[in-house]
């Protein structure tokens, strides 16, 4: 039962890790052929970085607020916004109290309230005819760390195109981030690739500028940015985990050379991944998968051993577990493995199949014709299925 190279397509989705079944080649029809699992990292949030502090009048008719601007600048931010809600409640005409608020709530990261009141804020600023552009700013940034991206998308347009101003690669990267998240991808392309010019580190932009070339399944591209994404800052889990998936989906269409190659820098990327979150089921997952594929399973059986001890682990980590038992032929570990894979999972197609072969070759034949049959009636139309419980049909007594 000599295996041929295998093959696999990967299938991404944003929220959380997921496995699906893809063919693998086979050589002859005396043994079941193989499939591997699929991974998706989620959807990382929203980086942007902390505004500028207010420098306006600290002076209204009816409320002055030079101790809350006090205590702003000395990052006493629940104090300066207690203060500022009291003049604002008192004046709500107020839109140095508001500003001051809305400064401080962002400072402690209650975005939604920064974003109500910054905006109470900028709307008496531009009923004075006075529009301020740190307040501007800061509520374009409280809008999108509160992922309201509608909203903030036309104040970032304006904060990014003023007639004189520097290119700003905070606020350009925001700008980006808006436009992605509202299906804008050739505007955001844009802003991101700006956001690099005024700033070649800026991870955040150098991510999603992979994430855009990933979904188009450009892998060189996407490689490329992930890698200076990653070596900008090596804690950005998510990066590391787009990487391993643009290396393992490159390396599927590529040549034997050329696919080994990046079957290795993906099991390098999932390390990273490791490295970021080291205790992390899906990592672990995702570093085991990388393993199998460059063909080092005795390494991904340890991997996936911490991955399974996890109470949180599903029954894709527990296939692919299976799966590197399997090729280290170690079969009786093989089979406890993939039964709690079929426990966990009971609708996957591909557990019953490499169940089946592990039963098969271990001889007990009723077990394996019961797997093969199993996988048969989920997935009716598959000729290797049906050949298979042909084949052990009749030693299975």
């Amino acid at each position: 039962m000599k295996r041929k190279n295998f093959r696999a397509t990967f299938a991404v989705g944003l929220l959380i890790i997921t496995f699906a079944a893809t063919t693998i080649a086979q050589s002859g029809a005396t043994r079941p052929r193989r499939v591997l699992p699929n991974s998706a990292p989620p959807q990382p949030t929203p980086t942007p970085t902390q505004p500028a502090r207010t420098s306006t009048t600290t002076r209204s008719a009816s409320g002055d607020t030079t101790h809350a601007y006090t205590l702003l600048q000395q990052n006493q931010n629940e104090a300066a916004a207690r203060e500022a809600k009291q003049i604002a409640a008192l004046d709500p005409n107020n839109a140095e109290a508001w500003k001051i608020a809305g400064f401080a709530e962002f400072n402690l990261k209650q975005y939604k309230d920064a974003a109500s009141d910054l905006q109470r804020a900028l709307d008496l600023q531009r009923k004075a005819g006075a529009e301020d552009t740190n307040t501007v700013n800061a509520l374009a940034e409280a809008l999108t760390r509160s992922e309201q991206f509608e909203r903030a998308l036309p104040l970032l347009v304006t904060a990014t195109t003023r007639a004189g101003a520097q290119p700003d690669a905070t606020m350009l990267y925001l700008r980006g981030l808006a436009e992605f998240n509202t299906g804008k991808r050739a505007d955001a392309e844009r802003s991101f690739n700006a956001a690099i010019k005024a700033d070649p580190k800026n991870t955040p932009a150098l991510f999603y500028l992979g994430r855009i070339a990933y979904e188009q399944k450009n892998w060189d591209s996407a490689i490329a940015m992930f890698n200076r994404a990653t070596t900008a800052d090596a804690r950005l889990a998510d990066a590391w985990k787009f990487l391993t998936l643009a290396y393992i989906n490159r390396g599927a269409a590529a040549t034997d050379a050329k696919a080994d190659a990046d079957y290795l820098n993906a099991v390098r990327a999932s390390e990273g991944l490791v490295r970021a979150k080291p205790t992390d089921v899906g990592a672990l997952s995702l570093n085991g998968q990388a393993l199998i594929y460059a063909k080092q399973y005795a390494q991904a059986v340890p991997v996936l051993e911490r991955a399974t001890a996890n109470t949180n682990a599903q029954g894709p980590t527990f296939y692919l577990l299976g799966i590197a038992y399997s090729r280290t032929k170690n079969f009786p570990k093989a089979i406890a493995a993939l039964e709690r894979a079929a426990q966990k999972t009971p609708e996957d197609v591909s557990i019953y199949r490499e169940l089946g072969y592990a039963y098969e070759v271990s001889k007990q034949y009723a077990k394996a014709l019961a797997a093969y049959q199993k996988g048969s009636s989920l997935a009716p139309d598959d000729a290797d299925l049906k050949q298979s419980v042909e084949r052990v049909r009749p030693f299975a007594k």
